[in-house]
This record gives C-alpha cells, structure tokens and sequence, in this order.
C-alpha cells in the first residue's frame, strides 16, 4: 500500500474519552500519508479499531463487527488495523483477524508498519507530542497522562496503558494556549486519574496548580477534567476549582460501590464514609456542582445486602448522573481469581434499579433549572429541524430551536422545561 494518493480510512473507536483522543492521533498520521478519511467502512481502504479491554462488551463488538469486514475484504483490498487499551490476551486471540496489530506507543511508525509514504515527518518523543486533528474547531481533548498506579482489582488500564507518566505541565500550557489562541471554546484535561498528575514528576506542578494555571490564561474558555479518583481528590483541588471562573462546575467522580468491604475488595483506597465527606466537602464549596459517578453491580461476591448500600448511597449524594456498568471478569487482574457468582440476571435487575434512582435523581436537579438563563456552548444541530444542541457548564444537556448557525458559540438560554437528562429553552442572547 506504498501509493497511498486517494485511499480513504476509516476509523472505528471504542472504549473512553482517551481513546477518542488517540483516534485523533491517528487521523493526523494518515491524514500526514496522503490520506483521506471516511465515515462510511464500505469506502475505507484501512479500517483502523481502537480497541478497549476494559469491559469485555466492547471486545465483543469487535468480533461482531468483523463478520462485516470479512465480506469487504471478498470485495476488495482491505486493511485491518488494530490498537487501542488492549491486554495481550485479547491481542493475542485476535491476531488472526487483523493484518496489523499496533501499541499506541508506537503511533509515529505506523506509516513503517503499513509501508506508507508519509508527506511529513515525525519527531521524536512520546506519541502525545502528535497533534491530533480535532473532531470541530470548539472542542478539545488534552491529555495530561496516560496510564495507572492505582490496581483497582477489576480494572485492566495499568496492564494495557502501564504505569502512570505525567506530561510536562509546559507542554500542556503551551498546546492550550495555542488551542484557545485558535478559538477552542472547551478544553477538556484527561488522564485515567487527572487529579494525580504529576507525582511522577519532578519539580512540576501539581494537579491543583496546573488547573490554575491553565485557567489564567487569557481567552473565552471553559476548561473541565476527568477522570478523578477519590483517594486523590484534595482539598486544594476543591478550593481551585471553586475560585477558577473558567474551570466547570462539574466533577466525575467514580464511587463504584457503597459498601466498605466491596471497595476493600476492588482495591479503591477509600472507604464510603471516606467518599460522602468528599460529597459534603464539594457540596459547600462548590454549591451549583454537578457530581456524576461510575458504579459497578455484581462485583464478585456482592450479597444482596450489600448491593442495598450502593442504593443508598446514591439515594443519599443524588447524583446529577451515573454510569452503571454490570461487572465482567478481565484477565490479569486480581478480581479475575474470585468467582463471577453474580448471575447476569441479577446483575441486569441490579442495574436497573439504579437507573431508576438515578433517572429521578437527575429529573430533580433538572427541574431547579426551570426559569433560569443560563450559557451553554453549542454543539450540534438536528438534521431534520431548526434544533440546536448544546451543554451547561454543569454537564447538562439543553436543546433549544434558532433559525441561526450557532455551533460552537456560547450562548444564554432561559430553560423552559426538563426531563430527567435533557433541558428545553429558548435563546435569550448569543
């Protein structure tokens, strides 16, 4: 594949935000080769997957997926590509299926690996120093680390991602200021645990101090992180976040489950008496924040009793919103010597019921919004109607209708109704 002059890819990303980022890495390599990219697989002369182990449903949408692929590949010269957070075990069982198998470490060699002239050469250094084509000119992913030291019991990311290796916080502000200098209205700081960054570092910043920093700089920004861990969320964070104007009052912050023994059993480092004074803490600092959360059901040996503390623990902190995910066994971590005893039937039952509480939990703090003007920055419009979309500095949802092209400003909105994860207003003033 060495004249590369036309040939489209097509990229297929799963798994969290981070691998969005890096999907955006690799579009810049092709896009640098000659090429162009496509929505359409059907169109693609590379499908590349982003491939994610952390749950094992989305390991099996890759083997669904490729009952597809297989048939274009009878229809004409297909390349299969794979990278991603992937543990070698899923590497290893897939390798038949795909012509080349790639550590995103190794991004700037990919045009070698898939014999591709490339229109611009790579510097050396760590595969975070690419720039990424961005998906819009408004939003943005910077990575601020990659990888994990925490081994929470279930999770596979220090196995796929390694140890955790900061970014020097100057490289960080430079790309920033750059990005906002070039009209990015949303920069998003990520890392598997941003609110640790820097503990690999010497004579850097920390987390807290890098977030200020990132918040003096001159420009109309709104500037949100993920993914913090508990154990690692301080006091000064909580203070910088409620002082920094441009920083969003918006905070994810992974529970997983509300019973002590469960989290000493999943390695998190903190107890739930631990979290809830976190909650109270954010809560009187940060006031108008909105908290969301990660929770997992059917960890092994969860009993039905202390399945009841998670659900009171979020009946208790009525989160804004939360992920539930139904727990997978996932080779090479600790949890995967305990037995899956959970049948997915209660698993599925089990999540389900926190749904419930969650979809009443975000309708209430919805309905507070009614009445009041409030900015959002606009992402999309509706195909089919004159609908903007767009979100809160709050992570809140806002649909409202305009006859003008508003994606990617800030705008006011009055709400005028809720739902339990979507808000109606009308424009007040762009």
């Amino acid at each position: 594949m060495s004249k590369n002059n036309c040939l489209k890819y097509y990229l297929f990303v799963l798994g969290c935000q981070m691998n969005v980022s890096d999907a955006q890495r690799i579009a810049k390599v092709l896009d640098n080769c000659g090429f162009k990219q496509t929505n359409k697989e059907t169109a693609a002369d590379i499908i590349i997957i982003v491939a994610c182990s952390v749950r094992q449903s989305a390991i099996d949408r890759i083997y669904g997926k490729n009952r597809v692929w297989q048939q274009l590949k009878k229809k004409k010269k297909l390349l299969l590509v794979l990278t991603g957070c992937l543990l070698t075990v899923d590497q290893n069982k897939m390798s038949k299926i795909f012509d080349v198998i790639f550590d995103i470490d190794d991004l700037k060699n990919l045009p070698k690996l898939l014999h591709l002239k490339t229109k611009k050469s790579s510097d050396n250094g760590s595969y975070l120093s690419v720039t990424p084509k961005h998906s819009n000119n408004f939003q943005v992913y910077v990575p601020i680390s990659t990888g994990c030291n925490n081994f929470c019991s279930y999770c596979v990311v220090p196995y796929t991602r390694g140890r955790e290796i900061s970014r020097p916080s100057k490289d960080i502000i430079k790309e920033c200021q750059n990005l906002i200098d070039h009209g990015f209205k949303e920069i998003t700081l990520l890392g598997q645990n941003v609110n640790s960054y820097g503990h690999d570092l010497k004579n850097d910043l920390t987390f807290p101090k890098l977030l200020q920093k990132i918040n003096g700089l001159a420009g109309d920004f709104w500037l949100k992180f993920i993914t913090s861990h508990p154990k690692d969320m301080s006091d000064e964070l909580i203070e910088i976040v409620s002082i920094s104007k441009k920083v969003c009052e918006y905070i994810h912050l992974p529970v997983q489950s509300g019973d002590n023994e469960i989290l000493k059993k999943m390695n998190r480092g903190y107890t739930k008496e631990h979290y809830l004074n976190l909650i109270k803490k954010i809560r009187k600092k940060i006031p108008q924040a909105a908290i969301s959360t990660d929770v997992i059901v059917g960890f092994p040996g969860e009993t039905k009793k202390q399945f009841e503390q998670t659900v009171k623990l979020i009946k208790e902190v009525k989160f804004a919103m939360a992920y539930i995910s139904q727990y997978s066994p996932r080779s090479q971590t600790k949890a995967n010597l305990l037995k899956d005893d959970i049948p997915k039937k209660e698993k599925k039952k089990r999540k389900q019921i926190l749904n419930n509480i969650i979809n009443k939990t975000s309708f209430a703090y919805n309905k507070k919004l009614v009445n009041k003007t409030i900015e959002i920055l606009v992402h999309k419009r509706s195909n089919k109607t004159r609908y903007y979309f767009g979100k809160t500095k709050t992570e809140r949802h806002v649909c409202f209708p305009s006859p003008d092209d508003l994606i990617g400003q800030f705008v006011k909105i009055k709400i005028t109704k809720a739902h339990a994860f979507c808000l109606e207003g009308k424009l007040i003033a762009k």
